[in-house]
């Protein structure tokens, strides 16, 4: 290989890095950062990916997020969820796989929805026919929480906090 072709294989892996590092610094910069969670229930590793918005002295749940209708489950990016190997969510199977998190919050009960399109902005195009699995939860009231948090543990309880509302949903074996 002659100089000029180095040098312009050099150029293309230094330009493709320098994009990638980039991307990452802008996404970690945005108002509502990214944040990701793992944890590993009975030996499936089981990791959720979302981005963070913050209260800022606004009301939430009944406001900036509607009841009845389906949020992103946090900001920009819609939100996802990876198990992975089969398990169950509130008793219900849900195959091996990577999904899109997106929620339905009601005053009284949400509905947690995973959806077989993972990749979104938003929930401007999500598409109900392309929802795996549904299942039911209460939420209940909670200390206040400034920035969105999904948390997750061993035992296989996934949790979303925000403003003074806490919703889990379980995942087992």
């Amino acid at each position: 290989m002659n100089k000029l072709n180095l040098t312009a294989i050099a150029l293309i892996i230094l330009v493709a890095t320098a994009s990638q590092v980039m991307a990452q610094n802008g996404k970690s910069k945005r108002p509502s950062p990214p944040a990701q969670v793992s944890a590993s229930v009975d030996g499936t590793t089981v990791t959720v990916d979302y981005s963070r918005p913050s209260v800022k002295g606004r009301t939430i749940f009944g406001d900036l997020v509607p009841f009845s209708k389906v949020w992103r489950t946090g900001a920009n990016e819609s939100s996802w969820i990876e198990v992975s190997s089969d398990v169950k969510i509130e008793g219900q199977k849900l195959a091996k796989g990577k999904y899109g998190l997106f929620t339905i919050p009601g005053k009284d009960e949400w509905t947690i929805i995973f959806n077989s399109v993972s990749n979104k902005w938003g929930a401007y195009s999500y598409d109900d026919s392309k929802d795996v699995l549904r299942v039911k939860v209460k939420p209940e009231s909670a200390d206040f929480t400034e920035q969105f948090t999904v948390s997750a543990d061993d035992n296989g309880a996934v949790t979303l906090s925000w403003e003074k509302t806490l919703v889990t949903f379980n995942i087992s074996k």
